[in-house]
């Protein structure tokens, strides 16, 4: 018996940890970009990016004002032609890492998950809140291969947390990705076709890199992960820039209606 349980445990010591081969998916020129389209860049409303806005190879980009970007318009240049052949590679390398932890069927809402590479066999769904939990290492990685969409229920959130940015976090999205209104979502999406964000919802640590589709915006904060945001332990999602604008748009009414019943006691 004693034989036995040496052979028994001396795989388990030598096993290798089986998120340790994870790499980190180097963007290239993709890295200056908060937002890429393939086909075609639209906007709706206040959205600001914070980060160059590029797209290649369509044409037509929209919204802008409204919109803002803090950062340089790439369209259709050669700085925006580097950058998709950049994400592409970029794509590639997040496709093929080895998968360790197979989500196929499961809703990513109320997990905990630790650095490593995810696979989901067709879609993916987020309802609720996903923690991911860089366990003190700054440098953790988190790779989600989705063979088909990526879509996020209203007013979700994923959240990095103990050390961790959304600077190492990938959704390779072999389709198209679709974040609900009012979401906060971390990472950076790598779709395929097309990327669409529902009315408020932000990218915060983060981009939108559509490869052969149209990146549409309506009322978003996207903002970089090399700027250096960083996600804190979970409590009360951040309002989203919708919900900004109109707390602005009541504050000031309510400002205005205080002046005008103050006015009469200060004419006294």
């Amino acid at each position: 018996m004693k034989s036995r349980s040496v052979y028994l445990i001396i795989p388990l010591l030598l096993a290798p940890n089986m998120y340790a081969s994870t790499v980190n998916v180097a963007l290239g020129t993709a890295n200056l970009f908060a937002v890429l389209g393939g086909t075609a860049v639209s906007n709706s409303g206040l959205s600001i990016i914070n980060g160059n806005l590029g797209l290649w190879s369509g044409t037509s980009i929209t919204g802008f004002t409204p919109g803002s970007v803090n950062g340089m318009i790439n369209a259709t240049d050669a700085t925006a032609m580097q950058a998709q052949m950049d994400l592409t590679s970029a794509y590639n390398v997040a496709a093929g890492q080895p998968c360790g932890g197979v989500l196929t069927g499961q809703n990513l809402g109320g997990q905990t998950l630790t650095a490593g590479v995810y696979c989901f066999a067709s879609s993916a769904q987020l309802t609720g809140t996903l923690t991911l939990d860089a366990e003190g290492n700054s440098n953790a990685v988190f790779i989600f291969q989705i063979g088909g969409t990526l879509t996020t229920a209203s007013s979700s959130q994923v959240t990095v947390i103990n050390g961790g940015t959304g600077s190492s976090v990938f959704w390779q999205v072999g389709n198209s990705a679709t974040l609900g209104t009012e979401s906060q979502f971390a990472g950076s999406i790598l779709a395929l076709s097309n990327i669409t964000l529902g009315t408020g919802a932000d990218i915060s640590c983060g981009r939108a890199l559509a490869l052969n589709g149209a990146v549409t915006l309506d009322t978003n904060l996207v903002s970089m992960a090399s700027l250096g945001c960083s996600a804190g332990p979970i409590g009360v999602p951040e309002p989203g820039t919708a919900s900004l604008v109109s707390m602005s748009l009541i504050l000031g009414l309510l400002g205005c209606l205080c002046s005008r019943r103050a006015a009469p006691y200060l004419l006294k």
